[in-house]
């Protein structure tokens, strides 16, 4: 019988070894892997390639939403199933839009956590209640407008480095800028895009085409 591979990527090393041991009296799972933060998950996803990835959101170094789209976009084999404590408004279309099949919370039982792990590895989605009705609160309000005309050209430049993951550091270099002059045109692009964080700014480039 083939196993389905499964890495576990969570920054709480007691909720690692817990789903570690579950899951290791699963005969057809075989965790093959753990990651501490979002930039360790994405190079074991690259030397690991399983099939399903668990993917806690709220990480240090980069968080499980940027993590997710890293990984679907660069290894689109490796399914990843969310499993967090939250059911918030904005993450859960985050996480989907990032290409997440799954979307569960950590008090899931454990028949439900197996039957979405089987799932995921058939390419089939599995999402919590909760999550189901955030996404449908989503879908019934307005669509909003494209926000990236009131960018100027050079926050768009920003933008599209946060869209591939740049960190501050990485922007300044690349646009020869302080990074405290970068974290300025950050600060802007969050509020003319009307979103919380680089990450959310990163999806709304993505969705927009932002290249």
């Amino acid at each position: 019988m083939t196993k389905i591979q499964v890495m576990i990527v969570d920054d709480h090393a007691i909720v690692r070894e817990g789903l570690r041991l579950l899951l290791s009296e699963e005969m057809e799972i075989e965790v093959v892997g753990e990651a501490s933060n979002g930039r360790e998950a994405v190079l074991r996803a690259e030397m690991l390639l399983p099939q399903v990835i668990l993917m806690d959101l709220m990480m240090p170094e980069m968080d499980g939403i940027a993590a997710t789209q890293a990984i679907r976009q660069n290894f689109p084999a490796c399914q990843v199933i969310v499993l967090t404590s939250f059911a918030e408004d904005q993450r859960v279309p985050d996480a989907i839009q990032a290409g997440a099949i799954g979307y569960l919370l950590k008090d899931v039982l454990k028949s439900d956590l197996l039957l979405a792990i089987q799932a995921a590895a058939r390419g089939e989605p599995t999402l919590h209640p909760e999550a189901q009705r955030q996404l449908m609160r989503q879908m019934t309000q307005p669509i909003p407008q494209n926000l990236l005309g009131a960018l100027t050209e050079r926050e768009m430049d920003v933008l599209r480095l946060i869209a591939r993951g740049h960190s501050n550091k990485e922007i300044a270099g690349s646009l020869h800028l302080t990074e405290g002059t970068v974290k300025g045109y950050v600060s802007t692009i969050l509020g003319k895009l009307q979103v919380a964080d680089r990450t959310q700014a990163a999806l709304y480039a993505v969705k927009h085409g932002v290249q």
